[in-house]
């Protein structure tokens, strides 16, 4: 596979622009090229700024030559679309917000990417409301992955796990309410972080949601987080600033680290053959490394996992059911029909279901306790079929390949996705490594030993796809 200057991680960019042998405008044009290329595949965006884009890489070029680069200026950066940008309509992945108003002001994610010098130019899809694991949409068409554009992407972050892995230049970022970042990240071969809950400021804040990056590399989703991290005044839950040095990734030895390795979530799908086999083979190459591999007995339940399902539809029926008939008609079939179920739900029900998420956060809390890291599979399949809303296609069983992700956005806990290897078909399997709160730069060190012990694979998706059928 050719590397074009689109495939370049952030970190060699910004080396290149100090050096002078490399110009912000040679880039974004390339980035640009990139998105034409791929796009009518794969139907990452949701919205591209060629003009802004390029003379914002003008912008950068002239600081480069005065001396006066910003942290991330001139590296090309996509933003899903529920993370607001001043001027640009914010209509959630649905047809029911189609007319949504213009954001007054960037959101805390967007706007430190954007003080960072850092190439805005597009925003990335997602599903209706970001509540399904693929890249279905009511207003956008069908967003496919690189690596098998009959596959789905991910989700709800589906956009910017595409863009991602095609190689739509380096930084992208998304959210991850329930495994968002990761899944995506997992099925796209990319690397994913859902940061402990408050280190990345985000506005508005709910249980569990996070902001994050999604990247082709380790060192460039440290390189994000030094500017994302940073504080914003919207965020009450936010964490104080913590002075961690993200750019200190190497020097971890593994020799004598204590990893719980969890096979199973405890609920949902069976863990498919080959992602167990990709799985065992990381925690092989850990374990030949120093570290102490142990089994971990599964710690979800069906009783959590149904509990934060009534919760959820309580929620996004409280949205959906106050919409006109009209509008709620454009949501997508599989939202409408999942939220409305929880019409009629008593408050007890409601109350019941919200315990349960809290009872998931203590269980994953007891799980990591007597280890430094857990690892495990970040889903428990492949990629499934870029039609399907969700593996199982059945708005009753929504959920059931999110148990090894969701668990951690309610305890709190940092939780990255990282390219482990490939299935006989050659579909990318990602490996989590879940940290003890507040310990981001573990995990990211944890994974960028691992980046090195893995066997060697692509940067990004290996070709471009053939066309698929328009949805």
């Amino acid at each position: 596979m050719t590397e074009s200057l689109a495939d370049l991680c952030a970190t060699d960019l910004l080396a290149r622009y100090a050096a002078r042998d490399l110009s912000p405008v040679e880039v974004t044009e390339a980035v640009l090229a990139r998105v034409e290329a791929m796009e009518p595949t794969l139907q990452a965006l949701c919205l591209l700024l060629p003009e802004e884009a390029r003379e914002a890489a003008r912008a950068s070029e002239a600081r480069w030559r005065r001396g006066e680069a910003l942290a991330l200026d001139g590296v090309p950066a996509t933003v899903k679309e529920n993370i607001a940008t001043r001027g640009v309509a914010m209509p959630l992945g649905t047809a029911a917000r189609r007319d949504a108003p213009p954001s007054p002001e960037d959101a805390p994610a967007a706007a430190r990417l954007r003080e960072a010098g850092a190439i805005l130019f597009a925003r990335t899809t997602m599903p209706d409301y970001g509540m399904l694991s693929s890249g279905l949409s009511s207003i956008h068409p069908l967003t496919r992955n690189p690596w098998d554009p009959t596959r789905t992407p991910g989700g709800s972050s589906a956009g910017a796990g595409a863009a991602a892995a095609a190689g739509y230049g380096p930084l992208h970022l998304g959210t991850d309410i329930g495994g968002s970042i990761r899944l995506p990240a997992g099925w796209c071969g990319i690397v994913g972080l859902k940061p402990s809950n408050g280190r990345v400021p985000v506005d508005p804040p709910y249980y569990g949601r996070c902001a994050g990056p999604m990247t082709r590399s380790v060192a460039d989703a440290a390189l994000a987080m030094r500017e994302l991290s940073r504080p914003d005044h919207r965020d009450g839950t936010a964490l104080p600033p913590a002075g961690l040095d993200w750019l200190a990734l190497d020097g971890l030895d593994p020799k004598g680290l204590r990893l719980g390795l969890l096979r199973e979530a405890g609920v949902g799908l069976p863990v498919d053959p080959a992602v167990a086999a990709v799985i065992e083979d990381a925690a092989a190459r850990l374990a030949a490394a120093g570290a102490r591999v142990e089994p971990v007995a599964p710690f979800l339940t069906r009783a959590m996992l149904d509990g934060l399902d009534t919760f959820w539809r309580e929620r996004a029926w409280s949205d959906i059911g106050a919409l006109a008939p009209e509008r709620r008609a454009a949501v997508l079939p599989f939202i409408r029909d999942w939220a409305q179920a929880a019409r009629g739900s008593s408050g007890a029900a409601v109350f019941a279901g919200m315990s349960q998420m809290g009872a998931m956060r203590d269980a994953a809390l007891r799980a990591i306790r007597p280890f430094d890291f857990l690892i495990s599979p970040v889903a428990p399949i492949p990629a499934f079929p870029a039609e399907l809303a969700s593996p199982t296609d059945d708005p009753m069983r929504p959920f059931e390949h999110i148990g090894f992700t969701v668990a951690f956005n309610m305890s709190e806990q940092p939780a990255v996705a990282v390219p482990a290897g490939l299935t006989p078909e050659g579909l990318p399997v990602g490996l989590q490594i879940v940290g003890h709160r507040f310990d981001d730069l573990g995990v990211l060190r944890l994974a960028r030993v691992f980046e090195d012990l893995r066997a060697p694979l692509p940067r990004r998706a290996p070709a471009a796809p053939p066309r698929a059928p328009a949805r």
